[in-house]
C-alpha cells in the first residue's frame, strides 16, 4: 500500500492552519455533548459521513487499530481513540492517491480540519453522531458504507472490521484514578513534561490545541490529545523516526494511557487496568 507517512519530525506541521479546536475537559460540552452510556466498540465499522461540506461523498472507516478516510484526496490514514465515557480524538499521519488532486498538496502532514474539532461521540439508534468542543454537529455517520480497495489496497483493508472478545476487552470501561491520585484535567495537562527520572532530552509537550509533540529522547514524535472527567486522557501517535538509544518511551506512554493523575506536582499516566504507565514532572 502506497502511504505517505510522516513522523514526528514534521510534527510543527500538525497544528498548520484552521481555527484552534480546545482540547480541554469534556464537562464544557454541555448537555449536546454528554452522550451518557457510550460504548466505543458500536464506532468501529465502515461509515458514510453526512453533513461534513468538506468531505460530501467520503467515507470513515473505523478499524480497531486505525482509522481511513476514503474522500476527495485520496485515503488517509491515522490513529483513534474513544472511551465509554463518551470522548473521542482522531489523529492523520499518512496519505495514498493524494498525488496530483487539486489542493491535497498536504494531504497526510496534518490532521483535517473538521476531524480536528471532534471532541465526543453519541450513538442514535444505527447512527454515530460526532460532536465538538460545544456539542454542536461535526459529522453523522451512517451505517452500509462501502470502500472500494483500489489498485494499492487488499479487499481484506476495506472490509467491515471485526469485532472480537478481544477488541471488547480492549475497549472497556478504564479503571478509575486510584485514591492516592489527583484527577487531572485538560488545563494543568497544558504545557510541557519531562519524565521523572529520566533524561531532559525526553518530553512531552501538550498544547491547548489538541496536539502533543515530543520525543523519547532521540526520537521525534506527534499526535493529538483530549482529557474528561475523572482524569481520562486518550492520545493519538503516528509514525516515529527509529533511532536506537537509551531512551524514556513517551509516545507508549502516552498510546496506553486511558487516565491521569498527580502525586503532587508529579503527573502519572495509568493503563487501562490503573497500573503506571508513566511519570513525568513539568520541565524546567
Amino acid at each position: 500500500m502506497a502511504i505517505v507517512a510522516i513522523g514526528a519530525l514534521l510534527a510543527g506541521c500538525a497544528g498548520q492552519g484552521g481555527t484552534q479546536a480546545r482540547a480541554l475537559d469534556s464537562t464544557q460540552l454541555g448537555s449536546t455533548g454528554s452522550p451518557g452510556p457510550a460504548d466505543p466498540v458500536a464506532l468501529i465499522g465502515n461509515w458514510r459521513l453526512a453533513e461534513v461540506a468538506e468531505e460530501p461523498d467520503g467515507i470513515l472507516r473505523l478499524a480497531p487499530d486505525q482509522i481511513q478516510l476514503f474522500g476527495r484526496c485520496g485515503m488517509l490514514v491515522g490513529s483513534w481513540r474513544a472511551d465509554a465515557g463518551g470522548l473521542f480524538v482522531v489523529g492523520m499521519f499518512g496519505a495514498s492517491g493524494a498525488e496530483g488532486r487539486t489542493g491535497c498538496e498536504k494531504a497526510g502532514r496534518s490532521t483535517p480540519e473538521w476531524l480536528r474539532l471532534i471532541r465526543s461521540y453519541r450513538l442514535e439508534g444505527e447512527t454515530r453522531v460526532l460532536l465538538d468542543g460545544e456539542g454542536a454537529l461535526v459529522a453523522r455517520l451512517l451505517p452500509g458504507a462501502k470502500p472500494t480497495a483500489g489498485p494499492n489496497l487488499a479487499a481484506s483493508e476495506v472490509e467491515p472490521p471485526e469485532v472480537t472478545d478481544e477488541v471488547r476487552r480492549r475497549f472497556a470501561p478504564a479503571a478509575a484514578v486510584r485514591a492516592t491520585l489527583t484527577p487531572a484535567d485538560g488545563d494543568r495537562l497544558v504545557g510541557r513534561w519531562v519524565p521523572a527520572p529520566g533524561p531532559e532530552t525526553a518530553y512531552v509537550e501538550f498544547g491547548a490545541d489538541g496536539e502533543w509533540r515530543g520525543s523519547d529522547g532521540c526520537n521525534g514524535q506527534a499526535g493529538r490529545w483530549i482529557a474528561g472527567p475523572g482524569g481520562a486522557l486518550l492520545a493519538t501517535t503516528g509514525f516515529s523516526t527509529l533511532i536506537g538509544c537509551d531512551h524514556a518511551p513517551v509516545g507508549a506512554w502516552l498510546s496506553s494511557s486511558w487516565r491521569a493523575g498527580l502525586d503532587g506536582e508529579t503527573l502519572v499516566l495509568l493503563d487501562a487496568r490503573g497500573e503506571e504507565a508513566g511519570r513525568l514532572r513539568r520541565a524546567g
